[in-house]
């Protein structure tokens, strides 16, 4: 029976016209991403209640989250690639190989970080950007945010294996539990028992570890092809090597992320907490779109990393194709909405003038530059998929990191605060038209396999 639902699944992914079987998986992992924000977003809207200095906290914490997310992306899309070509291969024992040595190298590793993160804890807000005033609310989010983090890491693990396999919409139940459980908690936490900040981080590690045991009980239930088990845990280093190796552009996306929030959170605070605040704000806000953006490109990863590992190379060309178009109109149209509406959308969360004034514009520059986000997203997101390793990992540095990093500590200095709200668009620019030859180059050379095959 086993054997006849892989069959399927296998059919199903080499088979159906490739746009309607794109926007099928798409449409649940967006959920997944839109539920995501949204209680992140949750957390940012409740605690900018307390005070300018707790919302701050949020913007400072969030790169601690991202660190977490890095290693789980890392882990979790490099087990997820060389699973969905494996299976097309329909080779089934070794994506099962992949799969458990992902959660439980993600396990150990975040359980490392939660351990020297509690021991460092103060030390630790400051690297990431916590003023004197910010730093007593950034401890007390941090600290549960710390305690989160196995769970955030393996749930990233399990939801990128299941979004890898065609399985979307079971990563989609366990991740939109744990946001509506997180969104019913945090006013519960923060307000009715006075927790403060700290009971947004509580409610964030409740949910996430609820999320956490739902995915894996997808996994020990067999309801996918792969499972998660000790037996199938293989520490071999090349084996090993190719999941990292694989996964590597993801960290580097995420870890980068992390280190620019961390760099721009020390900039902005020439300008105090009230700019901070902003910047964390209209960041949140712009990552609506960007949550979009990923999954639609998500939706089309299994897509291609099944149809490439069995051969089927005009499939994946009609895929990047249609990634590329579609995901470029979705961001436009979104975007469009957010600059109509960016002073709107700051005052939600704080009503400050400052705070309004800043975050307006730097939101309208952050929604200009996402436009030019579905190029970079279509080509990183299509050489990891294939399994392209150099190429993915130089165009994940590239946004976040080549250019961003560079341009958020000069411009400020030469065009002060507008600086600050220019140089992640900027970056999202550069980023798009280095791309470009990458994914052209790549169509090209998958037109030439497929006349050969």
């Amino acid at each position: 029976m086993k054997n006849e639902s892989a069959e399927a699944q296998y059919r199903r992914m080499t088979e159906t016209p490739v746009n309607r079987l794109i926007v099928s998986l798409a449409v649940p992992t967006v959920i997944s991403m839109l539920i995501t924000m949204i209680y992140n977003m949750a957390d940012t809207y409740f605690v900018s209640k307390i005070s300018v200095s707790a919302s701050g906290a949020t913007g400072i914490v969030f790169g601690l989250m991202a660190i977490f997310q890095a290693f789980g992306f890392m882990f979790g899309q490099g087990a997820g690639s060389c699973i969905s070509r494996r299976l097309g291969a329909k080779d089934v024992e070794t994506a099962k190989k992949y799969c458990s040595t992902a959660f439980f190298l993600a396990l150990c590793v975040s359980g490392i970080i939660l351990t020297i993160g509690l021991l460092t804890l103060d030390k630790l807000m400051i690297f990431l950007g916590s003023t004197p005033t910010i730093l007593p609310y950034s401890r007390a989010y941090g600290r549960y945010i710390l305690i989160a983090g196995p769970a955030l890491t393996c749930s990233c693990v399990m939801n990128n294996i299941l979004r890898y396999e065609g399985t979307a919409h079971l990563a989609m139940i366990g991740l939109t539990t744990g946001g509506i459980l997180n969104i019913g908690l945090d006013p519960l936490f923060i307000f009715t028992l006075d927790m403060g900040i700290s009971g947004a981080g509580l409610a964030t590690a409740i949910s996430n570890y609820i999320s956490m045991g739902i995915l894996l009980f997808m996994f020990i239930s067999n309801k996918c092809q792969c499972c998660i088990k000790l037996k199938y845990v293989l520490l071999k280093p090349k084996f090993v090597w190719e999941i990292v190796a694989t996964g590597l552009p993801a960290f580097c996306r995420n870890g980068l992320n992390s280190i620019s929030t961390m760099v721009l959170n020390q900039m902005a605070a020439n300008w105090g907490d009230a700019c901070i605040a902003a910047m964390s704000v209209s960041g949140r806000c712009a990552m609506l779109i960007f949550s979009v953006a990923v999954g639609i490109g998500q939706g089309f990863q299994p897509v291609s990393g099944f149809n490439y590992g069995s051969k089927k190379y005009d499939r994946v060309r009609q895929g990047i194709k249609f990634l590329w178009a579609f995901g470029t109109i979705v961001v436009v149209v979104l975007a469009g909405v957010m600059i109509a509406f960016a002073p709107q959308v700051i005052s939600l969360f704080r009503r400050e003038t400052e705070v309004v004034s800043v975050g307006k514009v730097a939101l309208r520059y952050l929604c200009l530059s996402l436009m030019f986000l579905p190029t970079a997203l279509t080509a990183n997101m299509t050489f990891q998929s294939v399994g392209k390793k150099g190429r993915a990992f130089f165009l994940a540095c590239c946004q976040n990191g080549i250019f961003f990093i560079p341009l958020v500590l000069i411009l400020p200095k030469i065009f002060g605060i507008t600086g600050l709200e220019v140089s992640q668009p900027i970056s999202y620019l550069i980023a798009a038209v280095v791309s470009v030859p990458f994914l052209l180059s790549f169509l090209k050379s998958l037109k030439e396999e497929r006349s050969l095959s």
